[in-house]
């Protein structure tokens, strides 16, 4: 394992698991770190070194590292082998010991999930959208159809922008009141007719509502480290061109 790569645990998870943050990477410039994200303008050959320290710190071969082409969806979907192509999603959940579940993130939730009786894991990529629309129910559905059940199973939310950061026009308070008449509460007042949208608190908030045994939020955010972590958010406001993607990842 590399020994400069930052690895985020939590105790509810009881498999292996991290959060990683940029740390320990091969990238440079405004990639410097752990950038494993193949979408990005960053040197293949760079992401892909990254990506195989990451399987080596999780105790796998570089090709069981699974991912989807991400696009903000609500679709989860099973993986029993390794993937030759990224399908369309933004979950991934298996019964099946030694792939590893990945999801990129740079602000948005990475959720890790766990049902330690049935031995089903999940990884869901969840942004506002995937949120309103259903992202972390439909991995619970899907880990069900594998045998999971709900009420056995954890979810641990990862490092993601925080409310303080997150600020959104009042037409976005309005998409979240016509789908729940209860999320205004996840907004506060910023300056203005700005909005603050607590993004880790609604997903909690979904996940408690959809009836998981139990859901947790590691308290980082992704704004206010640079340090430490990537941000979509950050990087728009001081004007680089792109930015590194974090991975989380799970296994059996």
């Amino acid at each position: 394992m590399h020994a400069l790569l930052e690895i985020i645990t939590s105790d509810a998870i009881t498999c292996r698991h991290g959060f990683f943050t940029r740390k320990g990477g091969a990238s440079s410039g405004i990639f410097t770190g752990l950038n494993c994200g193949t979408g990005s303008s960053d040197q293949a050959e760079i992401v892909a070194i990254n990506r195989a320290r990451v399987a080596e710190a999780m105790g796998v071969a570089p090709e069981a590292l699974v991912t989807v082409h991400q696009v903000h969806s609500a679709k989860a979907i099973p993986v029993s082998g390794q993937l030759t192509h990224r399908p369309e999603a933004d979950a991934i959940v298996t019964a099946t010991p030694g792939l590893l579940l990945s999801v990129l993130t740079a602000d948005c939730q990475p959720v890790l999930f766990h049902d330690p009786k049935a031995r089903v894991i999940g990884a869901a990529h969840a942004g506002w959208r995937g949120a309103v629309d259903g992202v972390l129910e439909a991995t619970l559905d899907a880990m069900e159809a594998l045998g999971a059940r709900r009420h056995d199973t954890v979810a641990v939310i990862g490092p993601t922008i925080s409310q303080a950061a997150y600020e959104v026009g009042p037409e976005f308070l309005d998409r979240f009141r016509d789908e729940d008449p209860d999320s205004p509460r996840f907004f506060a007042n910023g300056t203005g007719d700005r909005m603050l949208f607590d993004l880790p608190g609604y997903g909690l908030y979904r996940l408690r509502t959809a009836g998981i045994g139990h859901a947790e939020w590691t308290g980082h955010c992704t704004y206010r480290d640079a340090a430490r972590f990537y941000s979509f958010r950050r990087t728009t406001h001081v004007g680089e061109v792109d930015y590194g993607r974090l991975i989380s990842t799970i296994r059996l």
